[in-house]
């Protein structure tokens, strides 16, 4: 039973993490009001907790490993309250800045180990398919819900809610974290403390992230963190002990995993921004409109997450779900490219909210292969670089469909087009590049990865 209740903590953990990303957009208005952001300082409301999020994921998931995954859970979950509490507090655009970063740096603390925590609890397949497919429907589900509890909370409360929430959340996931999640003494630091290594991956991550979600206006930081990356591999493969074994990405399905998760979720994650913005923007939906419109979408992904992934996973493989869920996204984004000025709800959006339920195949399986090929000495890093790819395919998807459907609208706007009609045609170049993006994680899950036997443990370290 001790099993079931962690998973629930570290479940609600990501769901935090989640939930946090997405719950600030509808409060943005309302923030820039009473603090004083300017315009272009307010996209540092997101962008302060992305990049350290990001940016850190890898390191955190490394020193898990090293130092114990209970032990940076507990840390990473401790971070973010603190700087939950600080958010809500701020009366100036700087102390909420620097809350925001203090909470990405929590997130990836606690984030980058949660996978590696689940698969080593769950050692039965079945047992972790299942587990999987709860906790992948926490995160899937949550970046809906947080739109419509940012509406909910901003609305009736105020918008320091919006943090004031995760307060008592993260001190009951504390408080029951250390009850029921298993002690690990980790390999030590003198096992894999690379202070070069770990420089090198996170200031990397991080001025990339940058680059990608200030839409490549810096170009030369985008050489820069190519250099800091290229250099972090380079070290790597030489040190005595490295940050991250290179020997990790030998294995077909962690390597295949990740860059179909990378290829995946830059268009699903795209995909929820530019659907709320058309929502918007164009048919006039309030933003709580919006959170409403979307819930089909999160609850479509719940019921098969929950109920019907495990079970096809068990009987067909983690591989094949993958590549049926990809196949039903792809769907919606082809119906998505054809959607009018003046789109029906009923006729023309809700059948697409009920085909990105295959979201909740796609991402169990994606976790279970992507954690299939590592070591248990290495659930940690593998977690932390599974997280990784994530969080950087997000920021990439946003970024490059975001700059093409703006482009396209200026494009049209100059050719004399009416703004609904010119908005409209942006957003339907953006979905069908994010339907290519799905297509190509569908080919590399096709040829690249390869189903787990028998959904077996992870393997154990060799000498």
């Amino acid at each position: 039973m001790h099993r079931w209740t962690a998973l629930g903590v570290l479940s609600a953990a990501g769901l935090m993490t989640i939930l946090d990303g997405s719950i600030v957009t509808v409060a943005m208005p309302a923030i820039q009001q009473d603090v004083g952001f300017s315009s272009a300082g307010l996209s540092w409301m997101v962008n302060a907790y992305l990049i350290p999020f990001g940016g850190l994921l890898l390191l955190a998931g490394r020193l898990g490993d090293l130092i114990g995954r209970r032990t940076m859970f507990l840390a990473g979950n401790a971070v973010f309250t603190a700087a939950s509490l600080l958010a809500g507090l701020a009366d100036g655009p700087g102390t909420l800045i620097a809350a925001r970063f203090l909470q990405g740096v929590g997130s990836a603390m606690a984030s980058a180990v949660v996978l590696g925590i689940l698969v080593t609890i769950f050692t039965d397949g079945g047992e972790r398919g299942r587990a999987i497919a709860i906790f992948s429907f926490t995160g899937a589900a949550g970046a809906s819900l947080g739109q419509v509890l940012g509406g909910v909370l901003t609305d009736l409360l105020s918008w320091p809610w919006i943090f004031f929430i995760n307060v008592p959340i993260g001190l009951a996931t504390i408080l029951l974290a250390l009850r029921v999640l298993p002690r690990d003494r980790g390999a030590g630091l003198s096992a894999g403390a690379d202070v070069l290594g770990a420089l090198l991956v996170t200031s990397g991550l991080m001025i990339g992230i940058y680059t990608v979600v200030e839409g490549g206006r810096h170009w030369w930081t985008g050489a820069v963190a190519l250099i800091l990356l290229s250099g972090f591999v380079v070290r790597q493969a030489t040190a005595g002990n490295p940050l991250m074994p290179l020997r990790i990405l030998r294995s077909r399905n962690v390597t295949g995993a990740n860059l179909a998760q990378m290829l995946a979720l830059s268009g699903m994650f795209a995909f929820q921004i530019l659907v709320a913005l058309h929502m918007q923007r164009v048919l006039g939906y309030t933003a709580l409109e919006t959170g409403l419109a979307m819930l089909p979408a999160a609850v479509g992904i719940g019921i098969v997450s929950l109920l019907v992934s495990a079970r096809l996973s068990a009987r067909f493989g983690a591989r094949a779900v993958l590549l049926a869920g990809l196949v039903l996204l792809f769907a919606a984004m082809v119906l998505l490219t054809r959607i009018p000025v003046r789109a029906d709800y009923l006729t023309d959006l809700l059948p697409v909210m009920l085909l990105i339920s295959g979201g909740g195949l796609v991402l169990p399986a994606l976790a279970t292969l992507g954690m299939s090929g590592a070591r248990e000495s290495d659930a940690g890093l593998a977690s932390g670089l599974f997280n990784t790819t994530q969080q950087v395919g997000m920021a990439i998807g946003v970024a490059v469909l975001s700059t093409l459907a703006a482009s396209r609208t200026e494009g049209l706007l100059a050719a004399g087009q009416a703004p609904a009609e010119a908005l409209t045609g942006g957003y339907r170049l953006a979905f069908a590049t994010s339907a290519g993006l799905l297509a190509a994680g569908f080919l590399v899950g096709l040829v690249v990865l390869r189903q787990p036997r028998a959904e077996a443990p992870l393997q154990p370290t060799r000498p």
